[in-house]
């Protein structure tokens, strides 16, 4: 027994670990106090604290509304360093974990009497532009993704639990279901019975939250400390696009790719015929000319009529072929 106290005193004492320390060290109280030495934070924390444990009545345990608010403004308004380490702090035990669970007086801020069916608990969410806003955010940033390592967006840990933060102090307010330090579990306060043919559905939305890698990921990395390399600050929304391969030369917009070059050059002509824009050395006027000229047929006298080919020329230009054939007959 006394060998036993030794290896584990020099265990201790080798990983630098206080043993007492170590066995009795909460997280979640340490971000508590860590709030209480922020004045902004310890004003807006002893604030909801107050609000959401006010009794109204022997009925009523509290003003819900009054307590939401209380909660969106601490949320809000005091620096993430302080609000995310007491919503996700890690856990050793289950004094630690339910202290996690009661961050947002969930008496008041969450639990009900009956819990409703989620998607009308949604319903009501989406009824309220900044709650449908917030909601919308969570499956953007929260959503599992199984291309990438960390099971979320773009691997951004901070997007998905900011997105979550988010929702507190509204009807859709997450908590964790239960004070278990290591099964990490959060979930609206709402069931799908009576959901009848929507129970598939009423079922995936809730999974969005109790079966969430993204969320359980994000939330356990946070609080290990894991997270610091892996999530940019900001969530990243630029798609990264293929870049576009064009034939040369570039087509028309109302061309398809299967344009040959020689209606290109046709689309060309006529237009500066139809604009009566002057001649020059360019390149494209140049190949105008060499497709005029193809009106008339090599080794013969003949002159194909202006409107049988796709370049319609103006009479003008018969006009002067036929100016040229009577002069060179005369000659």
């Amino acid at each position: 027994m006394i060998l036993a106290n030794v290896f584990c005193f020099l265990f201790f004492l080798g990983t630098g670990a206080d043993p007492a320390v170590s066995a009795k060290s909460n997280h979640c109280l340490d971000a508590a106090k860590a709030c209480n030495l922020n004045d902004n934070c310890k004003k807006l924390r002893s604030s909801y604290i107050s609000i959401c444990n006010r009794e109204i009545s022997p009925t009523e345990r509290c003003n819900r509304r009054k307590c939401h608010k209380a909660l969106r403004q601490f949320f809000d308004r005091v620096p993430s360093e302080y609000t995310y380490r007491m919503l996700f702090c890690s856990c050793q035990d289950q004094a630690c974990a339910e202290r996690r669970r009661q961050t947002i007086l969930p008496s008041c801020s969450y639990e009900d009497k009956e819990k409703p069916n989620c998607l009308d608990l949604r319903s009501v969410c989406r009824t309220d532009h900044l709650c449908r806003s917030r909601l919308a955010d969570f499956h953007a940033n929260c959503r599992a993704s199984y291309q990438t390592l960390t099971s979320c967006p773009a691997d951004n840990y901070q997007a998905c639990l900011g997105s979550y933060a988010g929702m507190i102090g509204f009807d859709m307010t997450p908590n964790y279901v239960d004070s278990s330090p290591t099964g990490i579990v959060v979930s609206p306060w709402c069931s799908c019975r009576g959901s009848g043919n929507m129970e598939e559905e009423c079922e995936k939305f809730l999974r969005d939250f109790t079966e969430n890698p993204c969320l359980r990921n994000a939330i356990q990395a946070f609080g290990n400390g894991t997270d610091v390399n892996l999530s940019p600050k900001s969530p990243s929304f630029q798609a990264t696009q293929a870049p576009r391969v064009e034939k040369t030369p570039s087509l028309p917009d109302d061309l398809s790719d299967s344009t040959s070059l020689g209606t290109s050059v046709i689309t060309t002509c006529t237009s500066v015929q139809e604009q009566g824009l002057k001649a020059n050395n360019s390149k494209e006027l140049s190949m105008c000319f060499t497709e005029l000229t193809t009106n008339i047929i090599p080794g013969s006298k003949k002159v194909i009529k202006p409107n049988s080919g796709p370049c319609r020329a103006r009479p003008s230009a018969a006009l002067t072929a036929v100016s040229f054939l009577m002069l060179k007959l005369a000659l």
